[in-house]
């Protein structure tokens, strides 16, 4: 039986194969038994441990920061290459050129996004070979120079989101076939021995029009670039422009999702939008039908200063912080920010189903009133149900290099406490917010931290120092296991949409602008609790409006705290996912009580409440340790330092035990396992 690589893991009951997935199949109703033992053997049967890469934008896209060394080294970031793809490398702290090298073209050369010269010889310093997860480069100062932070954008060549094709022109119009699987959104091409502008073939600019990719320009309207023709889902054309005669030329496809993409668990998800909008001089929110992690916006109407290409990216402060972004310019070799550097405005702000741009209060890059505007938006990760704790959490203590708080992936929520054998405050922080955070145990609106970063792979905070009393818990976004929501109020009851794909079972919800309570929802939509106090449940309609969180969104009130007009928000979403985290109640009574979430070695960390009476917020973990008799905890409400004399939770391998002698009565929990 022969396969492809999946474009979604679906096993369909009538068996109605997509184009681009399973290709031969003796059955014409559901797979028989000897046809699931074939997939299973080739490791393509679709299961919680066994999903295709392929099928998620994890796997196909990743935007990966590292440091140069001026040494070769290994870059790894779990992309396949083998199956082919394209490298994009910029320095964030210098003005090295935009390298490009792809797959097709190989290691010998490279491209500049921002020059119209000719493919330049690597002399091996450059991309020295494409990996199975990865890249490794040389010592090329313009991708590797010592102590400068650079910035990578990888795309995988996959059917239905990107592809590479290589032609030789004929001094004519002509057809060029591609293997996209779709119409492409948009094209980029450039002649590789000599010079040439990058042709920049966009679905929102007609095939009459051409604009380049290394020029400020507006678009031209100019015949012989595509040749007056549109691509089809097999086909591109190319005018004499971008054919001339005997030259060699290397074109990017990028797909469009329309409600076809079929990725994610689903396998009914879009990863890439390619569209445009009209800047009408004001903030203005553009429907992606999902967050962003990767963003590129050019003006098609004007050109010249602000006018550049701008990319922008959930690594380098693509959020909601309202305190700058980081764009880089492919049409310049500036570094990080460059022109916009001394803006504090936020041009681009993700929200869960797309993104708000900025209209003329900022620099003109992306909204001035009247003008045109293309983009093409990539998904943000995260769209695959983790299949071990170690996946999506992690707790460390201070180290003495950055990032401050080592994870082994990168974090989108941590909180933090600082000496904790004394009295501290705990942090909420996360990557949407950039530098602002709150204290659990405080009402206070976010503050500033300028330590509170979030560009590293494999972790956060840039205050580094060998500190063992300052600890973090790190979270990792995640299909069905944790999501982040920033959101403004309205004043009026409404919905929210959030991105976790199962319904909530906990959230936490703060006003970032004004000092609230933290409203807190745990499966009770007339009930709530504050983080911030040690209360019991009260009830009230005002907070959830009495409606349950679904899959895609939750519901707020007219509370103050969750949703007053003009205010900003922030909301984390948390869930049960076997194996992994389990959120649940238990009333406990006299004799010990054990918790079984399902656990097989036991928990990484408990977070305790007492419901229907006063009670702390009460935080194990199992590095200070979830010991028989007096696990060592903190209170998430208080200011107090850690108590180590008390014994109130007891470990099982299964969850967690409350002792006998604990405080009779109603508790909640959220529980992650051993990591």
């Amino acid at each position: 039986m022969s396969t492809k690589d999946f474009t979604a893991n679906v096993i369909s009951a009538t068996k109605v194969v997509p184009d681009g997935n399973f290709k031969d199949s003796k059955a014409s109703g559901i797979w028989d038994i000897n046809e699931a033992l074939d997939l299973i053997k080739g490791g393509n049967w679709p299961n919680a441990a066994n999903l295709n890469p392929a099928a998620f934008v994890d796997g196909l896209f990743q935007t990966h920061l590292y440091t140069g060394t001026a040494s070769a080294q290994t870059i790894t970031n779990n992309i396949d290459l083998t199956k082919g793809g394209l490298v994009w490398m910029k320095s964030r702290t210098g003005t090295d050129e935009h390298t490009l090298m792809d797959t097709e073209t190989g290691t010998g050369s490279y491209l500049i996004s921002h020059s119209a010269n000719q493919a330049a010889s690597t002399s091996n310093a450059y991309i020295t070979s494409y990996n199975s997860n990865g890249f490794s480069i040389g010592s090329g100062n313009q991708i590797n120079r010592s102590s400068s932070d650079f910035v990578s954008w990888t795309f995988r060549k996959q059917p239905k989101f990107f592809d590479i094709v290589t032609y030789t022109g004929d001094n004519s119009t002509q057809t060029v076939n591609h293997n996209l699987g779709s119409v492409p959104g948009m094209i980029i091409v450039k002649r590789l021995n000599d010079a040439g502008n990058w042709g920049v073939k966009h679905r929102s600019i007609d095939a009459t029009d051409g604009v380049f990719l290394n020029l400020n320009h507006q678009r031209y309207d100019n015949a012989t670039y595509w040749g007056d023709t549109e691509p089809t889902s097999t086909q591109f054309t190319v005018g004499t422009t971008h054919s001339v005669d005997s030259a060699p030329y290397v074109a990017y496809l990028f797909a469009h999702n329309d409600d076809d993409g079929g990725f994610g668990e689903p396998g009914d998800q879009d990863i890439i939008k390619c569209g445009s909008y009209t800047g009408n001089g004001s903030d203005q929110f553009i429907d992606l039908g999902f967050e962003p992690q990767w963003v590129m916006i050019k003006c098609a109407t004007s050109g010249g200063t602000y006018f550049d290409w701008v990319i922008f990216d959930n690594m380098r402060k693509l959020d909601v912080s309202g305190s700058g972004n980081a764009p880089l310019m492919p049409n310049l070799s500036d570094s990080e920010g460059g022109v916009y550097a001394s803006s504090s405005y936020n041009l681009v702000q993700p929200t869960p189903t797309g993104m708000i741009v900025e209209g003329t209060s900022g620099p003109a890059a992306v909204g001035q009133n009247g003008d045109t505007y293309i983009y093409m938006a990539i998904r943000r990760g995260g769209m695959q149900t983790p299949t071990a704790a170690s996946q999506v959490f992690a707790i460390a203590t201070k180290s003495a290099n950055e990032p401050a708080y080592v994870s082994n992936f990168t974090v989108d929520m941590a909180l933090r406490a600082n000496a904790i054998n004394s009295t501290h405050d705990t942090s909420v922080a996360t990557r949407l917010t950039g530098k602002y955070f709150g204290l659990s145990n405080s009402t206070y609106q976010f503050q500033d931290g300028n330590e509170y970063e979030w560009d590293y792979m494999d972790g956060w905070n840039s205050n580094a120092s060998n500190d063992t009393n300052s600890y973090s818990w790190m979270w990792k976004r995640a299909r069905g296991f944790f999501d982040v929501v920033a959101y403004t109020g309205t004043g009026s009851a409404r919905t929210v949409a959030h991105n976790l794909d199962v319904a909530p079972e906990m959230m936490w919800v703060k006003n970032r602008d004004n000092a609230d309570e933290w409203a807190i929802y745990y499966g009770d939509n007339t009930d709530y609790l504050n983080l911030n106090d040690n209360g019991a449940t009260a009830d009230s309609d005002s907070r959830w409006n009495d409606t349950s969180p679904t899959s895609s969104v939750f519901t707020v009130g007219t509370d103050h705290s969750v949703n007053a007009s003009g205010e900003n928000y922030i909301s984390y979403h948390f869930a049960t996912v076997a194996g992994v985290s389990k959120i649940g109640s238990v009333s406990h009574s006299g004799s010990s009580t054990d918790v079984d979430c399902g656990f097989t070695s036991g928990a990484s960390l408990v977070i305790l409440k007492r419901t229907d009476d006063t009670g702390s917020w009460l935080l194990f973990d199992s590095v200070r340790g979830i010991i028989a008799g007096n696990s060592p905890y903190l209170k998430l409400q208080a200011t107090a330092a850690e108590v180590t004399s008390v014994n109130i939770l007891n470990p099982l391998s299964s969850g967690f035990q409350i002792p006998d002698d604990q405080t009779d009565g109603d508790y909640i929990f959220y529980a992650i396992a051993a990591i």
